[in-house]
């Protein structure tokens, strides 16, 4: 990442060598046009072949104009097709490769472990590489200044949406979390000016969490959204968009690399929630862990109880 500063020059990071092309790739597919994505899909296919290709043979070899693999450069952030093949090379020298060894009819139990564990862990640095160090610090300055904090998600966004309340509990915001269709839109809209509400959503098109983040929007609050394609439709109701790597298919899910990926960022916005807020956060923290502390079973001292 190049270096950033976010809002009031609280948040800076250095250049870290790190480049995520075919990660953008990805988030991007659902705004391609058709030939774009013809473009799109054969880059993330032969990667190797179009960093020595030339924008004339790339485009011969996919059947399209030199203008559709222009306009797909700069709309992936590139102002040529030299500086998108320089980002590839840079991306191939990379021993991350940002795919995932399938697992076969063939594979161990122990090989299987490895994959998964392989790709679940790799769901993690792909989003590190994704994730907007301006946006972040700006994320992190509403939570602390909201009045009321809302988590929409549903089916595994949900479990994640209530993952984040339990974090933000225990540090001391004003938060709350649902996951059903109802109460997401009655509670989103008593939300006001000052208040905040985060839609979580893998594909970026749970009609439902949308639907929230609207109502939200259209009652004054301030809107995030984390989700996997930067265009998705539940980025155009967001003031900010936070992305998550790992996607899933139609099959796959509760997909666990997506929720690990959604729990990151989520981890990430609360560590740095509690370092801003310091000494007020560690009191918050000691107050919800002494109020739970006598849920916690612990069995009869030698001597006592029942003989």
């Amino acid at each position: 990442m190049t270096e950033s500063t976010a809002d009031r020059g609280e948040w800076t990071t250095t250049s870290t060598g790190k480049t995520a092309t075919l990660l953008e790739i990805n988030s991007l597919l659902p705004s391609y046009t058709k030939s774009e994505r013809k473009v799109a899909q054969y880059v993330l296919a032969h990667t190797e072949t179009v960093i020595y290709a030339s924008v004339i043979d790339l485009a011969e070899k996919i059947g399209v104009g030199e203008t559709t693999v222009l306009r797909f450069c700069r709309k992936i952030g590139f102002r040529s097709y030299q500086e998108f093949k320089l980002a590839l090379a840079q991306e191939l020298a990379n021993p991350s490769q940002h795919s995932r060894d399938e697992v076969t009819k063939e594979d161990s139990l122990h090989a299987i472990a490895q994959k998964v564990a392989a790709f679940n862990v790799q769901s993690i640095h792909d989003t590190d590489a994704l994730l907007d160090v301006e946006q972040l610090g700006r994320c992190v300055q509403l939570l602390i200044e909201a009045r009321t904090i809302h988590f929409y998600g549903v089916g595994t966004s949900g479990v994640t949406a209530l993952d984040a309340k339990y974090k933000c509990l225990r540090i001391g915001l004003r938060v709350d979390a649902f996951s059903d269709a109802h109460l997401q839109a009655m509670a989103a809209s008593t939300l006001e000016p000052g208040d905040v509400a985060v839609g979580i959503s893998v594909s970026g098109s749970t009609k439902d969490t949308i639907d929230a983040l609207k109502l939200a929007k259209e009652a004054g609050a301030s809107v995030i959204c984390l989700t996997h394609y930067r265009r998705s439709p539940i980025t155009q109701h967001a003031d900010i968009t936070l992305l998550t790597a790992a996607k899933q298919g139609p099959l796959e899910g509760g997909s666990l690399a997506a929720k690990i990926a959604q729990l990151h960022v989520i981890d990430v916005l609360c560590t740095a929630v509690s370092q801003k807020m310091s000494d007020k956060a560690l009191t918050y923290k000691q107050k919800t862990a002494k109020a739970v502390l006598d849920k916690v079973y612990e069995p009869a001292q030698p001597g006592k109880g029942k003989p």
